[in-house]
């Protein structure tokens, strides 16, 4: 954004960045703050993720977050990673599934998953 009007509409009621975007700085301080100023009892702020596709699907991966570092070679490495996935996409009876993975012995592994009916807990046997 180069133009004075292009910052101005950033800085209004709300902006939609149509690309990949990186927030980033040379130091150890907080790239991303969300504040409510809101002074009722819900919930605030937040941070949605919204997978929102026309044909919904059982299986449909929701969203990732993963925690990325360097290794000792400069290699990125996902050391964590938190995913959403829908388990059934059929109105009234929806489910999710949330899946927690970490690195163990340089392989990807999963150490908790929640599901509808059942939790499983290191189910790698890492």
């Amino acid at each position: 954004m180069t133009r004075a009007s292009d910052t101005a509409k950033l800085l209004g009621a709300g902006a939609t960045i149509l690309d990949g975007t990186t927030i980033s700085t040379a130091d150890n301080t907080t790239q991303l703050t969300l504040t409510s100023t809101d002074a009722d009892a819900n919930a605030g702020p937040v941070l949605g993720f919204n997978r929102n596709s026309a044909s919904a699907a059982d299986s449909d991966l929701l969203g990732r977050l993963s925690f990325i570092g360097k290794n000792d070679a400069g290699e990125d490495v996902d050391y964590g990673i938190i995913r959403y996935k829908i388990d059934d996409a059929s109105n009234g009876t929806e489910d999710s599934d949330i899946a927690i993975r970490r690195m163990v012995a340089g392989t990807s592994t999963n150490v908790l998953n929640f599901k509808a009916s059942e939790t499983f807990f290191n189910e790698d046997s890492a």
